[in-house]
Parts: C-alpha cells; structure tokens; sequence
C-alpha cells in the first residue's frame, strides 16, 4: 500500500461515515404513520434543514407547516417548512428569535395534531431561549465559558438544560396535548436523547442534580444571573410520554466505514463512539496503541484500521490560542508522538463538516507529516503547545474541507497501519 493509497482509503471511509448519517436517505423509513390532520414540524441542529426537506419529500401528500432552525450556511430550500439559520457555536439574536418562534409554533398543535420534532447536534446553540432573569448576553457568556472549560459535553448539557426554557423538555411541555414524534440524530456519547441538542423534547434526567461542582468549574466569571439559577433548587418536572426515534448514530456511521475497509481487505477494529477527554490526551493514547498494533503486523498479516467516534475536548487555559479544532489538535498530537512511525496513516474530521469555529472538517497525517510541517516553516510541537493546529495543517495542505455536511453524528476518526 502508498501513502496515496491509504490517504485515498481513509477519505473513502470518512465519506462513507458521513453518507450513513444522510437524512435523504435514512429520515424516511423512521416515520411515523401519516396523519389524518395538520403536521406541524419543529426542529433544529445543523442537520435540521436537511431533514426538513427529506420530510417534504417522504410526505408530499401531508399538510405540512412549521419552522427549524440551523447553523448559518447549512439551509437549503424547502417548499413548506420554514427555515431559519443562527449561530454556531456560540448563539446570538437570531437563535433567540428562532427558539421563541419553534415555541409559538409549537403550542398551536391542538389534540389531535401530528408534531414533528426533527433534532440533530448543534441544536443546543441553535436554540437559546434563557430561563428569565438571564439574559442572551449573559448566556453568551456562559456559551463561552463551557467551550473553553474542558467539560465532557455530559456535564455542558446539564447547564444548558437548566439555564434553558426549551431544553430538557421544554419543547414537548409547548407541544402538549398534541402528539409528539422526535426524529434524532445523533452526536452525542452514548446516543443519550437527553444529551442531544441537550433534549428538547425528553425530561431532563438531571434536573434535581446538585450542579455546585459545575459551577465552581466555569470560574468567576460566570454570571451571577447563571450561578443563581444553576445553584438553586429545581422544581420538580412533569412527565410526559416520549417517542424518540434515532435516525441515524455515530455507531451505524463507524459500521459503515468498517465495511469499505473489508471491502478494501483491511481488518477494522472499532474501538468504540464514545470516546472522550482531552484531544491531545487521546492523541497520545491512540499512538501507543497504534504503535503496538503496528509491532503485532506480520508479513502475512492485513493492514488494520482502528476507528472510532465520540467528541473529545480542548482546554485553552490562560494563553492565547492559535486556530484550531479538536480534531486537528488530536492529529498534531498523535502525529508528535508517532514521530514519523512508518506506515501509519489517520484522518480525523468532525462529521458535519466543521472541525470547531473554522472552514475544515479536520485533516490527514502520515509518516512525513513532522518532515513537511518543517520545511513550511512549522514547528509542531509549539504549534501544539499554542492550539494552532489548523495553521499548521493549512501550511502542510493536509487540511480536509468538506464544506457543510448537512448531517452531524460527531467526530470520525480512523487510525491506518499496514
């Protein structure tokens, strides 16, 4: 095998990660009967304009009306559900605009409606409808703090659900006494629906949770409108009955790119979806097992590719940082630590298509990554130690942009050895 060879594999099984999780080809068989009425539809998340119009398409004989809201740059056109764009990943006016509009939308359904809630990643930024007396400048803030607090994404949603109207229920309570259909999909650990789009329409399971270790981890600088509600006592939630339907998983996105790899007589492993911590940290981690691997090769055996899904985090501290997103600080450190081992290839992209706040999806390393990065003037290590992995990669060329991806079951990674 080349190194053309296994760069051109893991594209092909990113790709194929990334077709699994396809509203337009997976939204339709996870309907629900048709209605005899009106279908109101709901939603939001990056993917909530794609599903919208795979909807429109499954159901052209339906009444359908509604509105969803997605990140700026991920609309498309529809024919009747409304579409609004907000922004990622920290929310602003419109995305306050959009949430109060899904949930006057929302409580028009009478009894005997169908809704239709289409929910998918990003949706918690998308939908920032404060509980009073916090403001959107304030929940801006509190937005800023989890991104750069090194919270597993678990712990970031119990904050989210509890400064939220909307989340952790709060859609379904608009939505009673009509019925309730939720269409996910998922980005999230665990497929946990509480945790994607931090729950619209499920209970929230935390809400009697003690969150006072929370609040001592997002610092001084957290709002005191924020602490207040954060530290005080939650009130009892109202149950309701919930259908919640995945669509499509990080899970059936690793199986998929597993199958191009037998199909390309490489034996995968998958590791698991859910995996978690630090970005660098992993790197790391996954060079060691990536190196033990490459020891266990023998001349007769398959090449290997070690996959896995889940969403890694990034703790910028006190300094400065450079450009970069999790799954670019994952390849710099693994690539540090690989140190130019030979035959060992990996790509790591967010699904959506956007790795962070910046225009890739992630990027590919092989053995002569280190050499390269030198010659463009890079110094690896300093551009690591800075979370400045995107200029790097952009000044190697090894940066994968996809563009908007209209789908999002978290982040694929693939680790080649041969």
């Amino acid at each position: 095998m080349t190194d053309d060879d296994a760069a051109a594999l893991l594209r092909r099984m990113m790709t194929a990660a990334i077709e699994a999780a396809d509203p337009a080809t997976v939204l339709a068989s996870h309907l629900p009967k048709k209605p005899a009425g009106r279908c109101i539809v709901v939603g939001a998340g990056k993917s909530a304009a794609a599903m919208a119009v795979a909807l429109e398409t499954a159901w052209p004989d339906v009444e359908l009306s509604g509105v969803v809201v997605t990140r700026y740059g991920h609309a498309v056109p529809t024919s009747r559900i409304q579409v609004r764009e907000a922004s990622h990943p920290v929310p602003d006016a419109a995305g306050l605009a959009a949430a109060r509009e899904i949930m006057e939308t929302a409580a028009l359904a009478g009894e005997d409606d169908l809704v239709l809630a289409l929910i998918s990643g990003g949706g918690s930024s998308l939908l920032p409808l404060p509980v009073e007396p916090l403001t959107l400048d304030e929940k801006i803030i509190v937005n800023k703090l989890l991104l750069s607090s090194g919270l597993t994404i678990e712990d970031m949603n119990k904050v989210r659900r509890r400064l939220s109207v909307i989340k952790g229920g709060g859609l379904a309570r608009a939505v009673h006494p009509a019925k309730l259909v939720t269409l996910a999909i998922s980005d999230v650990p665990g497929d946990d629906p509480a945790a994607i789009a931090s729950g619209p329409t499920v209970p929230d399971p935390t809400a009697g949770e003690n969150l006072s270790h929370l609040v001592d981890r997002l610092g001084p600088d957290l709002p005191t409108a924020a602490r207040d509600i954060l530290m005080a006592p939650c009130l009892e939630q109202t149950e309701f009955d919930v259908d919640y339907r995945l669509i499509a998983t990080p899970e059936l996105s690793l199986e998929a790119a597993a199958t191009v790899a037998r199909d390309a007589g490489v034996t995968p492993t998958i590791l698991g979806d859910a995996l978690e911590g630090e970005a660098r940290e992993l790197g790391i981690v996954m060079s060691g097992i990536s190196k033990w691997a490459a020891r266990h090769l023998t001349s007769s055996s398959t090449p290997t590719v070690l996959l896995s899904g889940g969403e890694t985090t990034v703790s910028i501290g006190n300094t400065k940082p450079g450009r970069g997103g999790r799954n670019t600080e994952f390849l710099l450190s693994l690539a540090v630590a690989l140190n130019g081992h030979p035959n060992i290839h990996a790509i790591a992209a967010d699904t959506d298509g956007i790795d962070g706040t910046e225009d890739a999806a992630g990027a590919l390393i092989g053995p002569d990554i280190l050499a390269r990065a030198e010659s463009a003037g890079a110094n690896p290590k300093a551009h690591l130690a800075n979370h400045d992995s995107y200029t790097l990669f952009d000044a190697t060329g090894d940066l994968i942009r996809t563009g908007p991806t209209l789908t999002n079951v978290n982040d694929f990674r693939a680790v080649l050895i041969y």
